[in-house]
C-alpha cells in the first residue's frame, strides 16, 4: 500500500510542477513604485473597484487578472490651433500635469479605461481652451492676460476631469504663436506704452522737484519775514551802541566822532 501512495504523490507533484510553469507568470504579479493594482475576478464578482493594491509581490488566482495603472504625475503636451475674439488662428503649446485619483483607479478603470488620456483629459483640455481663448483678444493671450487665461482654461478642465476620478495638478501655457504681422503691431504698441510711461515718469519727477523748490522758496521767505519783523531800527541802534562801547574799550588809539553815523551812533575812526 506504501508504494502504490508514492506513485500519487510523484504524480501530483509533477502535476503541480507543470501547472506551477504554465501558470506561474500570471500567478505572481509585482507591482511596482509609482503604480497601484486592481484586481479583476474572472469566476467571481468581477472588478474589485474598492480594493487597491499598492506595490510590491502578490499572487493571485492563474484565471484572474490584475490591472496596474501608472499613478504619478504625467506631463502631456499638446498642440492647438484656435481662434480669438475677433477671428485670428493663435497655434498654442500647452503642459498637461495629470495622475489618477490613487483610491479610485478601479472606478476610472470601470468608466474609462487605461486609455482615460484620450479619452476624456484632452478632449476636455481642447474644448475648454477653444472656449476661454475665443472670449479674449490675440494681444491679451500674448502679454497682459496670458496668466488669467491659463487659470481660467486649468479651473474648467479641472471641473471636468475631476469628476472622472482623474487629479488636474496644473494646466501651463507653454508657447503662443501669432501671426508675424500682428506680432510686430503688439510689439510696436508695447514700445509706445512703455515710452509713454516713461515719459509721465519724466513729468511727475520735474512735478515734484518744482513742489520741492516752491515749499524752500516759501521757507526762505518766511523765515526773512520772521527776521524783518523782528529786527527794529531800535534793536540795530541798541546792537550799535553796544558795538561802539566795546571798541572803545579796545588799547588801541582811535578817534570817536559823536552823532554823525547812521541812527546817530558814533564813527570810530583809526587806531593802532
Amino acid at each position: 500500500m506504501e508504494n502504490q501512495g508514492l506513485p500519487r504523490v510523484i504524480v501530483f507533484g509533477l502535476l503541480g510542477v507543470i501547472l506551477l510553469f504554465i501558470f506561474g507568470s500570471s500567478m505572481f504579479v509585482t507591482i511596482n513604485p509609482g503604480q497601484k493594482g486592481v484586481l479583476f475576478e474572472t469566476l467571481g464578482d468581477g472588478l474589485e473597484k474598492d480594493i487597491v493594491y499598492g506595490q510590491g509581490l502578490h499572487i493571485i488566482a492563474p484565471w484572474n487578472d490584475m490591472i496596474v495603472y501608472d499613478v504619478k504625475e504625467t506631463e502631456t503636451f499638446e498642440k492647438m490651433e484656435v481662434l480669438s475674439s475677433n477671428g485670428l488662428s493663435i497655434k498654442i503649446d500647452l503642459s498637461i500635469l495629470h495622475h489618477p485619483v490613487h483610491d479610485r483607479i478601479g472606478y476610472l478603470h470601470d468608466n474609462l479605461g487605461e486609455n482615460y488620456l484620450e479619452k476624456i483629459i484632452k478632449p476636455a483640455v481642447r474644448s475648454v481652451t477653444r472656449e476661454v481663448i475665443g472670449n479674449y483678444l490675440p494681444e491679451e493671450l500674448y502679454n497682459s492676460k496670458r496668466k488669467e487665461i491659463e487659470d481660467e482654461i486649468f479651473s474648467k478642465t479641472q471641473d471636468i476631469v475631476s469628476e472622472k476620478d482623474i487629479t488636474l495638478p496644473a494646466i501651463y501655457i507653454r508657447d503662443v504663436t501669432l501671426p508675424q504681422t500682428l506680432v510686430g503691431a503688439i510689439e510696436q504698441k508695447l514700445k509706445q506704452e512703455q515710452e509713454s510711461l516713461e515719459y509721465e515718469f519724466k513729468i511727475d519727477k520735474a512735478k515734484k522737484e518744482a513742489e520741492r523748490k516752491e515749499i524752500e522758496a516759501n521757507g526762505i521767505a518766511e523765515f526773512q519775514r520772521i527776521v524783518n519783523q523782528t529786527i527794529t531800527p531800535q534793536l540795530l541802534k541798541w546792537k550799535g551802541v553796544e558795538a561802539t562801547q566795546e571798541i572803545a574799550k579796545s588799547t588801541n588809539s582811535k578817534v570817536i566822532v559823536i552823532g554823525n553815523g547812521d541812527g546817530d551812533l558814533p564813527i570810530i575812526l583809526g587806531g593802532q
